[in-house]
């Protein structure tokens, strides 16, 4: 009887380890977007793509990545 206790309080530490777990991986891949969406910001602005950087733009590709990217160069574009 311990063994199949101990087996099912091992099974029962995995499973909320894993659902702990889920949260920091989305937060991860949120940070690299956010990064990689910087670094390509900053390619085109050096290249002098239809970019201007400004507060608001870097803001938006802080918070939401490549898909802020696309909108901040939409933005660019039609003004």
């Amino acid at each position: 009887m311990g063994i199949i206790s101990f087996i099912i309080s091992i099974a029962v530490l995995i499973l909320v380890l894993k659902i702990i777990a889920l949260p920091f991986k989305i937060i991860i891949k949120f940070i690299i977007n956010s990064v990689v969406a910087g670094i390509i910001l900053a390619v085109l602005a050096y290249f002098g793509v239809i970019v201007t950087l400004n507060i608001g733009t870097i803001i938006l590709v802080g918070l939401l990545g490549i898909p802020g990217l696309i909108i901040g160069l939409i933005i660019t574009m039609l003004i």
